[in-house]
């Protein structure tokens, strides 16, 4: 019970500090380009978690046997490898977009992964239930809502973060098979690492990173690179190895909301009406699309 707690308390922190974070990506764009905020946001999360992989090491004895520690070592590779490249995916296509769209729509679009996750699971062989097309017809009816313009049709960046919301989907479903191989904290800085090299790839093809912007961006990039990346994903592993995936997506869908909170209180950005009920229709499709394997349990 009380890993249960814990658990839960480090998602809603994971929730929190996600939600914000579109505040800290949109406000980085005003400085630099969006894989170069990426490449050095990876990279900082994942140097910030060396001392307490070093502390945890020298702390606490290893007794595992030579086997043991390579079966481990073996699946934090794997787990590194695999979260790393769709998590790149995901922050890549995210990030560009963030050049054109706000903070809080951004966050909504972006909270339909958890709404990915039951589908991604019934292609997966899970058995398909009603709450799931409920859940997807309301998230259609509000993703229209918010983003559907009567001159232009659907903006291209909206639907780009709708595919990012997708590789995020996987990325749960992938630390959800690994937490419970893997030490947390170790995956998550892996995970970083991994990211920040693939994004110098796309910094050096499409990009001209420099210095002085960077340092002139230090507060969205710290704030995106030590609590985003070295703390909330790793809280996000933590909370998973505790909590069932369904817990897990209901108390991420909060991650919407402080996005929204997040760009009109610091941002100054503002709704309308049609595009704050596509915000009541995506919130709505995302609870009930984990309502019935909650209520199961």
């Amino acid at each position: 019970m009380k890993n249960k707690l814990t658990a839960n308390l480090a998602l809603f922190m994971t929730a929190l500090i996600w939600g914000l974070s579109f505040v800290a990506q949109r406000a980085g764009m005003e400085y630099i380009e969006p894989f170069t905020f990426n490449m050095v946001r990876s990279f900082l999360g994942g140097l910030s978690l060396i001392p307490v992989i070093l502390w945890v090491k020298a702390s606490v004895p290893d007794t595992r046997t030579e086997r043991r520690r390579h079966a481990q070592h073996i699946n934090l590779v794997r787990a590194g490898i695999a979260c790393g490249v769709v998590l790149f995916l995901a922050m890549s296509v995210q990030q560009y977009c963030m050049l054109f769209v706000g903070a809080g729509k951004a966050g909504f679009i972006t909270a339909l992964y958890i709404v990915f996750v039951p589908i991604i699971s019934i292609l997966l062989g899970d058995r398909l239930k009603k709450e799931i097309i409920i859940s997807v017809i309301l998230a259609v009816t509000g993703l229209y809502l918010l983003c559907y313009k009567a001159n232009t049709g659907f903006d291209i960046w909206d639907l780009l973060i709708l595919l990012s919301a997708f590789f995020y989907a996987v990325h749960i479903m992938l630390v959800n098979y690994y937490s419970r191989m893997v030490n947390p904290v170790k995956a998550s800085c892996f995970q970083f690492f991994v990211v920040g090299l693939l994004s110098i790839i796309l910094v050096s093809l499409f990009e001209t990173p420099n210095v002085n912007a960077i340092i002139a961006c230090k507060i969205p990039i710290l704030y995106a690179g030590i609590l985003t990346c070295g703390v909330a994903y790793t809280l996000q592993i933590y909370g998973q190895k505790y909590t069932l995936p369904v817990l897990a997506s209901l108390i991420f869908a909060l991650e919407a909301v402080f996005a929204v909170i997040g760009g009109v209180l610091i941002l100054g950005e503002t709704l309308s009406l049609k595009e704050f009920m596509g915000c009541i229709f995506m919130i709505s499709g995302v609870i009930l699309s984990n309502l019935h394997s909650d209520k199961r349990k």
